[in-house]
């Protein structure tokens, strides 16, 4: 064991998540024939097969697969012990990797970060967009410190915290009946059709979920790639449909040909939070950093 070098199992990991050379030694700051001499040293140390080498792909053999699962959890514990030593010489220091869902990050970030920054002036924040399904990936293997996700997702080995209740609104043409009410009720949308996000957004489940006891269709020959092309669509006059409040403060507040109104209470909200591995040794810079976000959530609700 004492052979294997640490960098090698991060080599293929690297392998693994690419399944291309050329990315893996990218992501690991080499040239692509030092990892790959480093892999086919480590097989011959082995004594086993972990790479089948394509033209263009990499793929790993069951051998492979098998000690990559493992590679990861060492890997994981080595980043564990840095981040050990560093958050014992300052817990409020360092780098912290946040992973947030296409929904959130362009309307919580330009708000939240100069808050951040303020009051944790030595962390220095990476930050991701990802769907909720990669996000979660991401956070088991170690990719990423801390998500932000609408809850609840499958816990299994991770901790939570809600920040904050989002209630949706009703974003319309500035034409529509329902644009002359101060405030809509969900009845009101009994026979309407709604424009939603594509497949793999958790925005376009919550969505279906509030409608789902109701005569709301959704329509089909159309699917959004993201909430500013669902914006733009119903400002153009295709639709109506439901977008997170956040969306629609601020610098969002309304494109031309849109309309958004509050719905009556009880409003129908999605509840986002913070989540971590159970084992993460940054904890207290992951609790800082989602206080932060919480009490900009709730100062921005009051001002909305």
């Amino acid at each position: 064991m004492a052979d294997i070098k640490l960098k090698d199992l991060r080599y293929l990991v690297a392998l693994a998540d690419t399944r291309h050379f050329g990315k893996a030694a990218e992501r690991c700051f080499v040239s692509q024939p030092t990892l790959s001499a480093q892999l086919k040293k480590l097989e011959d140390y082995l004594g086993v097969t972990l790479i089948e080498r394509q033209p263009r792909r990499a793929m790993l053999t069951p051998a492979g697969e098998a000690i990559v699962a493992r590679a990861r959890r060492i890997v994981e514990s080595s980043d564990e012990v840095v981040e050990i030593a560093r958050s014992h010489r300052d817990p409020l220091a360092g780098r912290l990797r946040i992973a947030l869902l296409p929904t959130i990050g362009p309307y919580l970030l330009p708000g939240v970060v100069p808050r951040i920054r303020k009051a944790l002036p030595r962390l220095e924040l990476m930050l991701y967009e990802y769907q909720t399904g990669p996000t979660l990936q991401h956070l088991r293997a170690g990719d990423i410190d801390m998500a932000i996700l609408a809850l609840p997702v499958d816990l299994e080995g991770l901790d939570s915290r809600p920040l904050y209740d989002e209630p949706f609104v009703l974003a319309m043409p500035a034409t529509h009946p329902l644009a002359q009410k101060p405030q809509v009720k969900l009845d009101d949308l009994k026979g309407q059709t709604l424009l939603l996000l594509e497949d793999g957004h958790c925005l376009r489940d919550q969505a279906l979920d509030v409608c789902s006891r109701l005569d709301v269709h959704e329509k089909q020959d159309f699917r959004a790639t993201s909430l500013e092309t669902l914006r733009q669509m119903v400002a153009s006059g295709a639709g109506i449909t439901l977008m997170p409040e956040l969306s629609t403060l601020g610098p969002y507040a309304s494109a031309r040909g849109m309309t958004v109104r509050p719905f009556a209470k009880p409003a129908p909200t999605r509840q986002i939070g913070a989540i971590w591995r159970k084992t993460h040794p940054r904890s207290a810079a992951i609790e800082a950093v989602a206080q932060v976000i919480a009490e900009h959530a709730l100062q921005t609700r009051g001002r909305g």
